[in-house]
């Protein structure tokens, strides 16, 4: 009996696949494999270019001088105070808002007007002086509050939400009603238990969102103090005066130079989010896809 799966056709075209994407997850792989490789080098041969997908000089040095300054650490954990601000409260807004305006019109006569509303601000924004302007006068400058208020409501993530409740089966809400249930509980014992690929989906989004984002840190920051990690990274870079340096210290500057320090920065900062993403990835396409089927 023929089978499509054993012609010669369909085996060429997997092999063309498998090729294809080896080549596309090497090409995304190593860049990183080669910022490691340069962390833990010696500064003569990063300084050399020796290295390539290989330490050269094997040494912990730049490691050991971003864990040793207390800056960096203190921008640490203002990302890890900002991720838990700030992704918390996108998730609770995003719900909040995705909910009502996933009804029908005859539910929610404004329901069209708001996602216009929510879609617009997306197409445009109000420029960086008004936005400033705002924070000013509500006084946040210098506050936590001033990088997790502005972005509190990600619009890209309410319609994949938005999108993904209007799929689910209405005979679910109609027969919750009949034993009735309110939308409170409508929302949270029917459809967010049943929104896990699209809550990892936009979880995954905010998280990384908030992470790498280090612009708003500079505008709305002014003591390095309260920098968060990557806004910490643009802003400083290893500048030491040689002449007051101690003997331990002068070795380390030769150990360390500016490549290997910010390739250990570089890595450092990446890896909290490539360790959550293997738990997320699994919901990941599934949200994206379920969640941007319809209007």
């Amino acid at each position: 009996m023929f089978s499509y799966r054993t012609s010669i056709s369909y085996r060429i075209f997997t092999i063309a696949n498998y090729v294809v994407l080896t080549l596309l997850a090497l090409s995304c792989l190593l860049p990183f494999v080669q910022v490691l490789s340069v962390s833990l080098s010696s500064a003569p041969a990063v300084s050399a270019g020796e290295v390539k997908l290989w330490p050269i000089g094997f040494t912990w040095a730049s490691y050991n001088s971003v864990f040793g300054e207390a800056a960096y650490m203190t921008a640490f954990l203002v990302s890890l105070k900002r991720i838990a601000l700030g992704v918390s409260l996108n998730m609770l807004l995003s719900v909040m808002v995705g909910y009502p305006l996933s009804k029908e019109s005859r539910q929610f006569r404004m329901r069209t007007v708001y996602v216009w509303f929510f879609v617009f601000t997306m197409i445009f924004g109000g420029g960086l002086i008004p936005t400033y302007l705002v924070v000013k006068e509500t006084g946040l400058i210098n506050s936590i509050w001033a990088l997790v208020l502005p972005h509190a409501v990600p619009i890209f993530n309410v319609v994949l939400l938005l999108n993904f409740f209007r799929g689910l089966p209405k005979e679910m809400e109609e027969s919750a009603k009949i034993d009735g249930a309110h939308h409170w509980t409508i929302l949270w014992r029917i459809y967010l238990p049943l929104s896990l690929p699209v809550l990892a989906t936009i979880l995954l989004f905010a998280s990384v969102a908030h992470w790498n984002s280090w612009f708003d840190g500079v505008i709305y920051l002014n003591q390095p103090e309260d920098y968060p990690l990557q806004t910490f990274l643009h802003t400083h870079v290893i500048a030491k005066n040689v002449e007051e340096m101690s003997p331990e210290e002068m070795e380390q500057f030769f150990l360390v130079n500016d490549q290997t320090g910010r390739a250990a920065q570089i890595f450092i900062a990446s890896l909290p989010i490539l360790l959550v993403y293997p738990f997320l990835q699994r919901y990941f396409m599934k949200g994206i896809v379920l969640g941007s089927v319809k209007e």
